[in-house]
């Protein structure tokens, strides 16, 4: 087994991980519409560029009591095989990389008989002080649980549910409702659906904006277009777009030893989990003051045979940016930027400007030669 990166986010106070590979997008939640017949934990659907995109409740489906959305909540769009879902969770984190040794696919509980073969997660990664669950994307899309009683889902209060106990049944579907969830929450799950109705005018605004936004805005050719991930940091201030192709790992900063004789832009080499990286700030080549006094997040990249990590301010976003959404550079760009930048784009109502990593690292003088 080889070493994959996960993006690491947070859910009702869990510290979950998701494979990067089936990660294509992550945005804030929007105004989700209701849809019919769809599983409990299908709390919804969007319009994503021309795309009707269904959207999972994680606390739902994980057996949880439904909670209140918040406008920090964020959906993560996941493609597994041949299907896309989005899952709301409460805070995207960071991206690790998890050697195979590190994760244990099961825990035993000392329970004298095995609970049913549908867990949701494919494992337990050790990660410092934490401890990552670890999404099985197969079963969290694809399991349904058959419709005769004998074999329905266990509970989480660890029981089977009866038909008095609260089993629905419309057409060909059926749905559990444990009772004391009903006598609990009855005004939410008879009432018919309404998108956060606690939510206040502003936010209720806020979650319409955002699901205005992800609409198709050209035409339906644009769609079909090559799309790039993009990680979305901060530096002096300025926003930034990284092609996440290249991004290894997001991590924090810590215990950096200075290398003599080196130019200001190498910060320092730090032991990343037994390798030794090398910190270099590119604020100088893109003709921006540099301060390190604080340093707190670092971008590992890989390019070709080179590992560095680029210290960022802070790590905002993971977008899914259509090929075609790229602008040309304004010519009121300094010129020294522009041949170290792809382009610019749109973020959350700012200007990202697309780094054209490789020829910033490879040619921009960023890296020391060793040889001279």
């Amino acid at each position: 087994m080889e070493t994959k990166p996960y993006l690491i986010f947070k859910q009702n106070g869990l510290l979950c991980g998701v494979e990067v590979g089936c990660v294509r997008e992550i945005f804030f939640l929007p105004e989700l519409k209701p849809i019919a017949e769809a599983p409990q934990d299908i709390v919804g659907a969007i319009d994503l560029r021309g795309r009707i995109l269904p959207v999972m409740d994680l606390n739902l489906r994980f057996g949880y009591v439904w909670q209140e959305y918040s406008v920090t909540d964020s959906t993560i769009v996941i493609e597994w095989q041949e299907f896309r879902v989005g899952i709301i969770v409460n805070e995207v984190s960071e991206v690790k990389y998890i050697p195979p040794e590190a994760i244990t696919p099961q825990l035993s509980y000392g329970r004298d008989k095995a609970e049913a073969p549908h867990h949701f997660l494919a494992g337990f990664a050790r990660c410092e002080a934490d401890i990552i669950m670890l999404l099985n994307l197969d079963r969290l899309i694809r399991y349904s649980p058959d419709t005769t009683e004998a074999e329905m889902p266990v509970s989480a209060g660890g029981a089977n549910h009866s038909a008095a106990a609260g089993k629905l049944e419309v057409e060909n579907l059926q749905l559990e409702i444990d009772p004391k969830l009903l006598a609990e929450n009855a005004k939410v799950l008879r009432k018919p659906h309404v998108f956060c109705p606690n939510a206040t005018l502003e936010e209720k605004a806020l979650f319409r904006e955002r699901a205005h936004n992800l609409r198709l805005l050209g035409d339906r050719e644009n769609s079909a277009a090559i799309n790039i991930s993009l990680a979305v940091v901060v530096l002096n201030g300025e926003y930034f777009g990284i092609n996440l192709g290249v991004v290894r790992e997001f991590t924090d900063i810590r215990q950096v030893t200075p290398i003599p004789c080196t130019p200001d832009r190498i910060i320092g080499n730090m032991n990343l989990r037994g390798e030794i990286l090398t910190l270099v700030d590119i604020r100088n080549v893109l003709n921006m003051s540099a301060d390190t006094k604080s340093l707190s997040k670092a971008i590992v990249v890989e390019i070709e045979d080179l590992v560095v990590g680029i210290i960022v301010d802070e790590i905002l976003d993971i977008i899914y940016l259509n090929v075609a959404d790229i602008a040309t550079i304004p010519a009121a760009l300094n010129s020294a930027n522009r041949e170290y930048l792809r382009g610019t784009a749109f973020y959350e109502k700012k200007i990202i400007a697309v780094l054209n990593l490789h020829k910033l690292l490879t040619k921009g003088g960023v890296v020391v030669d060793e040889e001279v």
